[in-house]
């Protein structure tokens, strides 16, 4: 049952008359997309590393932020961008919006990179990016920073008037301490949830419903004693169980994609040849690169070989369905077209490309990646 039906079904259930709820017909499967050339570079600003969180509200208004403390607005589809935001000294980690006015801004955070000095966790504007004002989030004692901002929009119908519920999860952050917050009301109010203790830092969260969602983790802020770790909650971040768990150290999931209800995917980043650079510290270097994958919407995860290059450090992924994704990574990409059973190099994705976002208009797509630069990919029905 899919979350509207279900939506349909708890609504009906409080009516003080019968009602006989009819949900919609399977899905038919979607058709398979093929790239309309290749992955294509957007006329973004320069930056000198790694770009964080790129977001879209429609085919043609997006947004993303950097570690500068910069965000820009596209209108026109990435051929051209309006810097909205300069706050030097912020770092400019994650990207929700609601609408094509409001949205969330998450910020890593002191400590983590040099020159980031601002202490504000979230940001909010009302007006498409002209304006940015602090969130007061609470109970944020021992909450650092900002690494990931979830969005899930919901409508239902009751007794005849449409309802629309918009919640929203912001959690953090890389090299801990783990903090969660969720609003049901679009930002309105906030409510910090309590997280199990095997959860260190969240680096991504993703909620299916109201109910069941996950976040994705190490479990120590040492990475050299982190393994990676995804947790599950089945009653709105209420309690959480840890559904996977890497066997290996100096392991973190980075970000997970569900392309459905029952299958996603989320990367595991590898910092073993890293520390094995460093003769004294005595680190043999792994140099197998996986992915994780559900089939079951979350309960279990599988382990996926990717590749044995220990140069390789996976970062964002994305699918446009259950069997076609991508993982951005350095020193390049990786895309599967197959459910990750096999991954072929992608030279033309941006170098640590950090989040991918799947925008959808009628039949086309297009894929957007961040990472040092802003690039993206169409893909129409194949013919």
């Amino acid at each position: 049952m899919n979350r509207y039906a279900l939506l349909a079904l708890l609504i009906a259930c409080h009516q003080p008359t019968a009602a006989i709820v009819t949900a919609p017909p399977p899905a038919p499967p979607p058709a398979r997309l093929v790239a309309v050339g290749d992955w294509q570079r957007s006329a973004a600003e320069p930056y000198r590393g790694k770009q964080d969180d790129i977001f879209f509200v429609s085919p043609t208004r997006g947004f993303y932020g950097n570690g500068d403390g910069s965000i820009f607005r596209t209108d026109d589809a990435g051929a051209s961008w309006q810097k909205v935001l300069a706050k030097p000294g912020t770092f400019v980690r994650a990207l929700g919006f609601l609408d094509a006015q409001r949205g969330f801004a998450g910020n890593l955070g002191p400590d983590a990179f040099p020159g980031v000095t601002d202490t504000q966790l979230l940001y909010r504007t009302d007006d498409g990016g002209a304006t940015w004002t602090p969130v007061a989030l609470p109970d944020a004692d021992g909450a650092r920073g900002v690494c990931a901002i979830d969005i899930l929009a919901l409508d239902a119908v009751n007794a005849g008037h449409r309802l629309h519920k918009e919640i929203v999860h912001v959690g953090g952050r890389v090299g801990g301490p783990a903090a969660l917050f969720r609003s049901d009301d679009g930002g309105g109010t906030w409510a910090r949830l309590a997280l199990p203790p095997e959860v260190a830092m969240i680096l991504d969260v993703h909620f299916l419903d109201p109910s069941i969602g996950f976040v994705f983790a190490g479990s120590d802020p040492d990475v050299t004693k982190s393994h990676g770790l995804i947790a599950r909650t089945t009653d709105a971040g209420r309690t959480w169980k840890v559904v996977y768990q890497s066997t290996r150290p100096f392991e973190l999931m980075w970000k997970g994609s569900f392309p459905s209800r029952l299958v996603g995917y989320a990367s595991l980043q590898n910092y073993s040849a890293e520390a094995a650079k460093d003769p004294a510290a005595g680190v043999a270097a792994d140099a197998h690169r996986y992915v994780v994958k559900t089939i079951d919407g979350g309960a279990t995860w599988t382990e996926l070989p990717v590749v044995e290059d220990g140069a390789v450090q996976e970062l964002g992924i994305g699918f446009v369905d259950e069997r076609h994704g991508w993982i951005g990574a350095m020193p390049h990409g990786f895309e599967t077209t197959d459910g990750g059973a096999t991954w072929q190099p992608v030279a033309s994705m941006p170098v640590a490309t950090n989040k991918l976002r799947v925008i959808r208009d009628g039949d086309k797509v297009d894929v957007w990646a961040i990472g040092v630069d802003v690039r993206h990919l169409t893909l129409a029905p194949a013919k």
